[in-house]
């Protein structure tokens, strides 16, 4: 593709001449002979100025029809934070680039067979079988995962820093003096869109992250507890069992704050004082959290982010990126008031 100094050095004038004069300065001072010679060097070379490169790609973008295609149900969706905030960053940023979200296809094979053949490109949200959605759509080149349950080095992917979040999160409660460190998390499993009734659970980036922790610090105490659907009544009844264990933990990190509300009325019920008796830590930084007595410590995840960088990533695919990247978003910790120094008593 030819260059403004290809342009200059055949029309023998300098470079911000011809820029000048291809976008039609009318401060400029030239003669009309430099300013024909100029502009018939470039139609000669073909040259295509940036911004209608930008236009073109602005048109191609706009013209092109992209696919979300999740595991939860609409329901699921409007009542879980996360997905809400995935897909509010997808529109957000579909509608910022020009982009159209043509089909919303929803875990069910013989659906995405039919539905995903006609679009220029897919963004998988939650974890489904790869191997589904390629058979699915046959496009790896064309397909963003997002926060997909599994290392997948062959495709986009683009999911939360949890290695990051649960060392900052760890790392604290070491600083506080604590060595019985707890860890409530929830089961997650792999979806198939063939076969919806068979889910293969898989371990968890947070606790992998905090088992990595532990061993790192030398800690020999043993306290994890899952939780089957990440509800508040599955972190209440987690901590319960943690609590009728014969060593308690003196902390507690939890993989969501969801659940950490559960563990907290079961604390409280036991009559256990947070965080004099119990350190705890969240994850999302829902707004609750703030809210909870006492406010909850926990991560912040930039979930709405997830969405718009998938959208990203997909424009670049579109625009001729060829290959695959992955993607961590990171994360903040946020300190309020559930989490003390252990006494040294």
């Amino acid at each position: 593709m030819a260059t403004i100094r290809e342009i200059a050095e055949l029309a023998q004038v300098s470079t911000a001449t011809v820029s000048r004069v291809l976008n039609n300065d009318p401060t400029l001072s030239t003669s009309a002979e430099t300013k024909e010679r100029v502009f018939a060097i470039a139609e000669q070379l073909g040259y295509k100025p940036q911004r209608l490169r930008r236009q073109k790609q602005e048109m191609q973008r706009a013209a092109a029809d992209i696919g979300l295609l999740f595991w939860a149900t609409a329901d699921e969706e409007n009542n879980d934070p996360y997905f809400k905030a995935v897909r509010r960053g997808i529109e957000v940023q579909c509608e910022a680039l020009g982009l159209t979200i043509g089909k919303v296809i929803r875990g069910d094979h013989f659906a995405a067979i039919a539905e995903a053949a006609s679009l220029d490109g897919l963004l998988v949200v939650g974890s489904i079988e790869a191997s589904d959605v390629l058979e699915a759509y046959p496009h790896p080149d064309r397909v963003v995962f997002v926060n997909n349950g599994e290392d997948m080095h062959d495709y986009d992917t683009v999911h939360l820093n949890f290695e990051g979040a649960i060392q900052s999160a760890y790392e604290h409660l070491v600083q506080l003096g604590h060595e019985r460190i707890a860890f409530i998390g929830g089961i997650d499993r792999i979806r198939s869109l063939r076969q919806p009734q068979q889910l293969r659970q898989i371990e968890e980036y947070r606790y992998r992250a905090y088992e990595r922790m532990r061993s790192k610090h030398g800690h020999s105490f043993e306290g994890v507890e899952w939780v089957d659907d990440w509800s508040s009544q599955g972190g209440y009844e987690a901590m319960k069992r943690l609590l009728a264990r014969s060593i308690q933990p003196t902390a507690c990190i939890v993989a969501s704050d969801h659940m950490a509300v559960g563990a907290l009325r079961a604390l409280h019920e036991a009559d256990i004082s947070v965080p004099a008796q119990m350190s705890i830590i969240g994850f999302n930084d829902i707004e609750l959290a703030a809210f909870v007595m006492p406010p909850l410590t926990t991560i912040h995840a930039y979930t709405e982010l997830l969405g718009k960088t998938a959208v990203d990533m997909l424009v670049e695919r579109l625009e001729g990126r060829e290959a695959p990247k992955q993607v961590k978003i990171g994360t903040t910790f946020v300190e309020r008031e559930s989490c003390h120094a252990i006494s040294k008593e």
